[in-house]
Protein backbone atom coordinates (compact mmCIF):
# COMPACT_ATOMS: atom_id res chain seq x y z
CA UNK A 1 0.00 0.00 0.00
CA UNK A 2 1.36 3.57 -0.59
CA UNK A 3 2.33 5.95 2.23
CA UNK A 4 1.91 9.41 2.00
CA UNK A 5 5.48 10.04 1.20
CA UNK A 6 4.76 8.00 -1.72
CA UNK A 7 1.93 9.61 -2.96
CA UNK A 8 3.38 12.94 -2.28
CA UNK A 9 6.16 12.02 -4.85
CA UNK A 10 3.63 10.84 -7.55
CA UNK A 11 1.28 14.15 -7.42
CA UNK A 12 4.37 16.59 -7.44
CA UNK A 13 5.48 14.64 -10.71
CA UNK A 14 2.26 15.76 -12.14
CA UNK A 15 3.24 19.82 -11.58
CA UNK A 16 5.44 21.55 -13.78
CA UNK A 17 9.09 22.09 -12.26
CA UNK A 18 12.09 24.39 -13.77
CA UNK A 19 14.72 22.81 -16.72
CA UNK A 20 17.81 23.80 -15.35
CA UNK A 21 20.31 23.65 -18.93
CA UNK A 22 23.27 21.83 -17.30
CA UNK A 23 21.39 19.84 -14.82
CA UNK A 24 18.70 19.87 -12.28
CA UNK A 25 19.33 22.01 -9.01
CA UNK A 26 16.21 20.06 -7.54
CA UNK A 27 12.83 18.96 -9.29
CA UNK A 28 9.89 19.46 -7.16
CA UNK A 29 9.79 17.06 -3.81
CA UNK A 30 11.58 14.34 -5.83
CA UNK A 31 15.16 13.81 -4.82
CA UNK A 32 16.87 13.58 -8.46
CA UNK A 33 20.43 12.28 -7.54
CA UNK A 34 21.99 12.91 -10.95
CA UNK A 35 25.63 13.51 -11.05
CA UNK A 36 25.57 16.85 -13.19
CA UNK A 37 28.80 19.07 -13.03
CA UNK A 38 29.06 22.55 -14.29
CA UNK A 39 31.78 22.87 -15.90
CA UNK A 40 34.60 20.65 -16.43
CA UNK A 41 35.04 18.00 -19.08
CA UNK A 42 32.13 15.93 -21.22
CA UNK A 43 31.63 12.89 -20.81
CA UNK A 44 29.01 9.88 -21.62
CA UNK A 45 27.67 10.42 -18.29
CA UNK A 46 26.55 13.88 -19.85
CA UNK A 47 23.47 12.12 -21.05
CA UNK A 48 22.11 11.82 -17.84
CA UNK A 49 21.14 14.99 -17.28
CA UNK A 50 19.89 16.16 -21.19
CA UNK A 51 17.30 12.86 -20.33
CA UNK A 52 16.55 13.96 -17.05
CA UNK A 53 15.66 17.89 -18.33
CA UNK A 54 14.43 16.41 -21.63
CA UNK A 55 11.41 14.19 -19.28
CA UNK A 56 11.33 17.19 -17.43
CA UNK A 57 10.11 19.27 -20.12
CA UNK A 58 8.27 16.53 -22.39
CA UNK A 59 5.94 15.61 -19.83
CA UNK A 60 4.15 19.20 -19.09
CA UNK A 61 4.32 19.67 -22.73
CA UNK A 62 2.17 15.96 -23.22
CA UNK A 63 -0.39 17.19 -20.50
CA UNK A 64 -0.83 20.46 -22.74
CA UNK A 65 -0.96 18.98 -25.63
CA UNK A 66 -3.97 16.48 -24.37
CA UNK A 67 -5.62 19.79 -23.19
CA UNK A 68 -5.40 21.75 -26.54
CA UNK A 69 -6.57 18.38 -28.31
CA UNK A 70 -9.59 18.37 -25.91
CA UNK A 71 -10.37 21.63 -26.98
CA UNK A 72 -10.05 21.23 -30.21
CA UNK A 73 -12.19 17.75 -30.26
CA UNK A 74 -14.84 19.38 -28.45
CA UNK A 75 -14.79 22.70 -30.48
CA UNK A 76 -15.43 20.59 -33.69
CA UNK A 77 -17.52 18.64 -31.82
CA UNK A 78 -19.90 21.47 -30.57
CA UNK A 79 -19.81 23.64 -34.51
CA UNK A 80 -20.00 20.03 -36.51
CA UNK A 81 -23.80 21.03 -36.71
CA UNK A 82 -24.86 17.21 -37.10
CA UNK A 83 -22.78 16.41 -40.25
CA UNK A 84 -21.94 12.92 -40.03
CA UNK A 85 -18.12 13.54 -41.58
CA UNK A 86 -17.40 16.43 -38.86
CA UNK A 87 -18.81 14.41 -36.01
CA UNK A 88 -16.81 11.71 -36.78
CA UNK A 89 -13.95 13.79 -37.16
CA UNK A 90 -14.16 15.60 -33.91
CA UNK A 91 -14.77 11.64 -31.79
CA UNK A 92 -11.97 10.85 -33.70
CA UNK A 93 -9.87 13.94 -32.18
CA UNK A 94 -11.10 12.96 -28.73
CA UNK A 95 -10.06 9.48 -28.91
CA UNK A 96 -6.52 9.93 -30.17
CA UNK A 97 -6.28 12.41 -27.15
CA UNK A 98 -7.60 10.49 -24.65
CA UNK A 99 -5.51 7.08 -26.23
CA UNK A 100 -2.71 9.64 -25.98
CA UNK A 101 -3.77 10.26 -22.00
CA UNK A 102 -3.90 6.53 -21.12
CA UNK A 103 -0.59 5.37 -23.30
CA UNK A 104 1.16 7.77 -21.01
CA UNK A 105 -0.04 7.13 -17.97
CA UNK A 106 -0.07 3.39 -18.94
CA UNK A 107 3.82 3.61 -19.74
CA UNK A 108 4.41 5.56 -15.57
CA UNK A 109 2.23 3.66 -14.13
CA UNK A 110 3.67 -0.19 -15.50
CA UNK A 111 7.28 1.89 -14.52
CA UNK A 112 5.82 2.13 -11.27
CA UNK A 113 4.61 -1.23 -10.81
CA UNK A 114 7.81 -2.90 -11.96
CA UNK A 115 9.41 -0.33 -9.56
CA UNK A 116 7.07 -1.84 -6.69
CA UNK A 117 7.30 -5.14 -7.25
CA UNK A 118 11.11 -6.08 -8.28
CA UNK A 119 12.67 -3.01 -6.08
CA UNK A 120 14.24 -1.89 -9.01
CA UNK A 121 13.66 1.90 -10.09
CA UNK A 122 13.73 1.52 -13.36
CA UNK A 123 12.61 5.17 -13.62
CA UNK A 124 16.47 6.63 -12.46
CA UNK A 125 18.64 6.82 -15.91
CA UNK A 126 21.65 6.42 -14.85
CA UNK A 127 24.97 5.82 -16.63
CA UNK A 128 27.94 3.90 -14.54
CA UNK A 129 31.12 6.05 -14.59
CA UNK A 130 34.70 5.02 -14.66
CA UNK A 131 34.83 4.87 -10.88
CA UNK A 132 31.29 3.02 -10.23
Amino acid sequence: MLDWKKMKKIVSVLFLSPAYAQGPAKWGQLPVEAPCEIGGVATIQGFECIFINLVRVLTPLVGLLLFVMLVIGSFKYLTSGGDPKKTQAAQQTLTFAILGLVLFLGIWFILQAIKLITGVDVTQFRIPGPND
